[in-house]
């Protein structure tokens, strides 16, 4: 796999979920990928991928994205995010810390993605506590 080609694909990856758009978000995902965040149920499709992006934006409006490391591994890559933003129910103020695992296939689409992040926390600063 091509480093500088996963960077830029990074970079795309975040612009997309910078553009409120779910559609844009869920091609990068290869049309039987999938994501799972903390352990929780698949997302598996890119239409469930979408579904998911789209719940995000549901819950955090004004999310703003940043890439702040991706690694690699051959087909293996660990991209790592903040985002900010407000959440939609309370508008208290988010900064969420988190990662993905990609495994990518040939022609750099998501075949599985693992993301991570303190859900404990989310539900902190949604509350204002």
């Amino acid at each position: 796999m091509d480093v500088k080609r996963i960077e830029g694909m990074a970079a795309d990856y975040t612009a997309a979920w910078n553009s409120k758009s779910a559609e844009a978000v869920a091609s990068f995902y290869a049309e039987d990928g999938e994501i799972i965040i903390n352990r929780g149920e698949p997302w598996t499709g890119r239409s469930r991928v979408r579904d998911m992006a789209a719940g995000f934006y549901a819950d955090v409006p004004d999310l703003s994205l940043t890439c702040d490391d991706v690694r690699c591994s051959g087909n293996h890559v660990i991209y790592v995010w903040t985002f900010t933003g407000h959440d939609a129910k309370t508008g208290n103020p988010l900064r969420i810390r988190g990662w993905e695992e990609w495994d990518l296939d040939d022609d750099f689409k998501v075949r599985a993605s693992r993301g991570w992040f303190d859900a404990q926390d989310y539900g902190r600063q949604a509350a204002g506590l």
